[in-house]
């Protein structure tokens, strides 16, 4: 595993890269960064796929810096598109997404600007599950203005440890923690929570129940930001979806058990 960037219209895209050839599996971040896939990308590789994890612009080692309007998840979308043109991958993909990565993801594949093959969500926000009330009252025009860049930090510091799901030293909550150090990126972030609104999921719906392509859904069982029965109800309700579930782990499986979530993955893209 390597981390790269790439120019995406001007922008310098930092992304996260293991396996030189074979099918790619384009990963997506929420509220987060692309280090939620860290654990599971060299698996992956040894797998015989190619795996990208992308930091969107703005957030994680990405430049430039979100507006509201960007940071929607139909501009996310298309942003992906423009992303997977940069590096001349024209061929259809595996897509993953996580938190509101994974709604992009939905977005994508119903979009169908880019032909998606299989469709893996992890921990997902969908239908109107989403947004939790920590990142809801960010949507308040009066509330982003008063927020300030330490106040996101000590926001985004409980946010990591309560999604990580187990004990964790200084040193791996101050990894996550570091792109926000940069006030650019904090700003970013705020964008991304001031366009959360679960009405771009709801708009998919009638189109994911007439979908055939394959979805598997990866959950935590433990999360309290994304629970488990929002992928219970979307496997009832969606078709050519399954859910597997990962015992004795929070928001960010892949934290919990990589092996297990990087399997799922494998034989659910193989």
């Amino acid at each position: 595993m390597k981390r790269l960037t790439v120019d995406v219209a001007g922008t310098q895209t930092s992304y996260l890269a293991a396996g030189e050839s074979g099918p790619v599996i384009l990963m997506l971040h929420g509220t987060y960064w692309s280090r939620v896939w860290q654990p599971v990308m060299d698996d992956l590789a040894r797998a015989g796929f190619r795996a990208i994890a992308v930091d969107f612009p703005g957030l994680g080692r990405s430049g430039g810096e979100l507006t509201v309007e960007q940071a929607s998840i139909p501009a996310l979308g298309d942003w992906v598109v423009e992303f997977l043109r940069a590096l001349r991958i024209d061929e259809p993909i595996l897509l993953a997404g996580h938190d509101i990565g994974g709604g992009v993801a939905q977005h994508i594949l119903v979009d169908e600007k880019i032909r998606v093959e299989k469709l893996a969500l992890v921990n997902a926000v969908m239908f109107d599950s989403w947004p939790v009330p920590g990142v809801a009252r960010f949507r308040d025009p009066a509330v982003a203005a008063a927020t300030t860049h330490e106040d996101i930090l000590a926001a985004r510091r409980k946010s990591v440890i309560t999604a990580l799901g187990r004990p964790a030293g200084e040193d791996e909550i101050s990894e996550y923690l570091d792109p926000w150090q940069d006030a650019r990126v904090a700003r970013s972030w705020l964008a991304l929570a001031g366009a959360a609104y679960s009405r771009y999921t709801t708009a998919l719906v009638p189109q994911l129940r007439v979908s055939q392509t394959p979805k598997l859904l990866i959950w935590g069982e433990d999360d309290t930001f994304q629970r488990v029965e929002n992928a219970e109800y979307f496997v009832s309700q969606i078709p050519y979806s399954r859910l597997v579930r990962i015992p004795k782990a929070g928001h960010i499986p892949m934290e919990n058990d990589a092996s297990a979530v990087a399997q799922a993955m494998i034989e659910f893209f193989a």
